[in-house]
């Protein structure tokens, strides 16, 4: 059985710049398995991610950290590679990899900032484009030369070196990009507040079918879900007592939907601190008694 991992998305508020960093240690000592944090570079009342992250490291010694997710249309390729490696070897092994395509809403911020203008279906194929071109400045031991539709190298010279294999996940919810992770990718988040439990079966489907048909396990690609609740007395999902949490986490483990999770918007110390006493600890409980 896949281990199920819990994490937050933390938000970079400039508002707020240490709070960041302090709930990020805070969530360590917790037992958190991962810290991320949100992308939105064209927001100047977020700090940057890339930078939040490197501090991050600096002051943790176990937890991964991630970018959930990266923007693509705003960060060249090869500049995510080697910022990526460089994380990986200052945190020890403890990097991950997050892409997103550049959520359409956005598209005249990201314009605004020099971005450049691709359809939906231009979108997807960049992302493609820039794990293929990411991947093989970690691993290739020759230049790297590339010509695609958004992207190209001439002779690139590879490095650095990531210290383990950077897994990438993708933000997805559409059929073609739910088809990509299947195909390329190694982990895939959806938040709940836009993708509710009840269209994950019909997404992951979609995913496994992709992936055997690439010929990779379904096993191999890692589901990580963005939840966003309270807890209260409800009966929607993530809206009870922390044992309903618990009961509904691990009813989507136990169902083969999700795996990992990471708090939405969660940026409390009390709200991390009940989570990782009442939630976390009993959902583990029930998927090994389930």
């Amino acid at each position: 059985m896949t281990e199920v991992k819990f994490g937050a998305l933390l938000e970079p508020s400039a508002d707020r710049p240490q709070d960041v960093v302090v709930w990020a240690v805070l969530m360590e000592q917790l037992g958190y398995d991962i810290v991320s944090l949100s992308d939105h570079p064209y927001w100047p009342e977020r700090l940057d991610t890339i930078a939040l992250l490197s501090a991050i490291v600096a002051r943790t010694q176990r937890v991964t950290v991630m970018p959930n997710l990266l923007n693509l249309p705003l960060r060249p390729p090869a500049t995510i590679a080697r910022t990526a490696a460089t994380l990986d070897v200052l945190s020890g092994g403890r990097f991950e990899l997050g892409l997103g395509t550049g959520a359409q809403q956005m598209w005249a911020s990201i314009l605004a900032e020099g971005g450049p203008a691709r359809t939906p279906g231009q979108s997807v194929e960049a992302l493609e484009e820039a794990t293929h071109l990411i991947r093989a400045l970690w691993t290739s031991k020759e230049d790297v030369t590339f010509e695609g539709a958004h992207y190209r190298l001439d002779g690139a010279r590879p490095g650095p070196s990531p210290v383990h294999d950077i897994k990438i996940w993708f933000g997805a919810y559409q059929p073609r990009m739910l088809r990509v992770v299947g195909t390329i990718g190694d982990g895939w988040i959806p938040s709940s507040p836009f993708f509710p439990p009840e269209a994950l079966p019909g997404a992951n489907r979609a995913i496994d079918e992709a992936a055997l048909a690439a010929d990779r396990s379904p096993q191999s690609i890692r589901r990580g879900y963005n939840i966003e609740g309270e807890f209260g007395t409800g009966s929607g999902f993530l809206q009870g007592p922390p044992a309903v949490w618990a009961e509904q986490l691990a009813g989507l483990v136990l169902a083969g939907q999700m795996d990992t999770f990471f708090l939405y918007r969660a940026n409390s110390p009390d709200f991390l601190r009940r989570f990782a006493d009442e939630v976390a600890p009993a959902a583990r409980a029930l998927v090994t008694k389930g």
